[in-house]
C-alpha cells in the first residue's frame, strides 16, 4: 500500500479488528514515519454519531485546551486577530475562547453547533484568519495533506494549532497504546514528529510541539517560550489576562444575538 501522506511504499505491521467486527491492516511508512489503516471503508458506520459516546474527556479537554491556546495566542501571536476552530464540535471551545476575549469562530462539517451559535465561520467578517485550531481531528483523516491544503486555502491563515498523540520509532503494539481506539473505528492515521515535520515542509511551515499541542506556522517561534506557555500552571495563571487585555465577549455576544436571532 502507498502512504497517504508521502506516497511512499509502506509495510504492514499488524492487523487488528476495528468496531469489534472489521479486520483492518495497519501500514507503516519508513519514509515519513506515518502509520495508517487500510482503506477505512467503515467510516460511515463509525460516525453514526459525530461525537463518540466513549469520549468522556470532551468537556475537560476543551477547558484544558482553552487555557493552553489562550496563553499561546496572547503571547506569541496577534491576540487581536480573527481565529477559527476548524473542527469545532459542539462549539464549546469557540464559546470559551470568546468568553475570554478572542474573536473566535466555529466550523464543523459533521457536528451541530450547540454552544457558539451565531459565530459560525460564515458569520465572520471577510479576511484571513490569524490562526486556525484543529483539535482531535488529524487522527481521523484519511488524507491529512489534502485537509491541510484545503484549510490553508480556505482560511488564508499562516498558522494551524492542533492536537494529536505521537509515537516514536516503530509503531506501538496494539495492546500497548490506547490511542488506537480500535473499538470506535475513528482513529485511522497516526503520526510521529517526523511525519508532522514532513507535512509542514510541504506547505513552507515550521513545526513546533509541546506535549499534545502542535503548531504549523510560517512564523518563527521560540520553542522554550512555547513549552513554558503550555505548562498548565502557567497557562492557568495567564488565562485571566485576555479578559483584562481584550475584554470578554460574553455579554456583547448576548446583546448581539438578542438583536439578530430570529428565535
Amino acid at each position: 500500500m502507498r502512504c497517504r501522506i508521502c506516497d511512499s511504499l509502506t509495510r504492514q505491521v499488524f492487523t487488528h479488528k476495528v468496531l469489534h467486527k472489521y479486520e483492518s491492516k495497519y501500514y507503516f511508512c519508513d519514509n515519513c514515519g506515518g502509520l495508517q489503516t487500510e482503506d477505512p471503508h467503515w467510516l460511515d458506520e463509525a460516525y453514526a454519531s459525530p461525537v463518540n459516546s466513549a469520549d468522556t474527556g470532551l468537556v475537560f479537554r476543551n477547558n484544558y485546551l482553552a487555557r493552553l491556546t489562550s496563553a499561546v495566542l496572547l503571547v506569541l501571536f496577534d491576540r487581536g486577530g480573527r481565529f477559527l476552530d476548524a473542527a469545532g464540535g459542539y462549539g464549546i471551545f469557540t464559546r470559551l475562547m470568546r468568553d475570554v476575549g478572542f474573536d473566535y469562530y466555529w466550523r464543523d462539517r459533521h457536528c451541530p453547533n450547540l454552544t457558539a451559535r451565531g459565530f459560525e465561520a460564515g458569520m465572520a467578517p471577510p479576511g484571513r484568519y490569524t490562526a486556525v485550531t484543529a483539535f482531535e481531528v488529524m487522527e481521523h483523516l484519511a488524507d491529512p495533506v489534502a485537509f491541510v491544503a484545503e484549510l490553508l486555502e480556505e482560511t488564508g491563515t499562516d498558522t494551524i494549532i492542533f492536537t494529536t498523540e505521537l509515537f516514536a520509532g516503530e509503531p506501538p503494539a496494539p495492546e500497548a497504546w490506547w490511542y488506537y481506539t480500535f473499538a470506535t473505528g475513528q482513529h485511522i492515521t497516526f503520526y510521529q514528529r517526523s511525519t508532522l515535520e514532513f507535512i509542514g515542509k510541504r506547505f513552507g511551515m515550521h513545526f513546533y510541539s509541546s506535549g499534545i499541542l502542535h503548531i504549523w506556522t510560517r512564523k518563527k517561534l521560540n520553542p522554550v517560550a512555547l513549552r513554558v506557555l503550555t505548562w498548565l500552571p502557567v497557562a492557568s495563571v495567564l488565562y485571566v489576562l485576555p479578559r483584562v487585555v481584550l475584554g470578554s465577549r460574553t455579554w456583547a455576544d448576548h446583546e448581539s444575538l438578542m438583536r439578530t436571532d430570529p428565535w
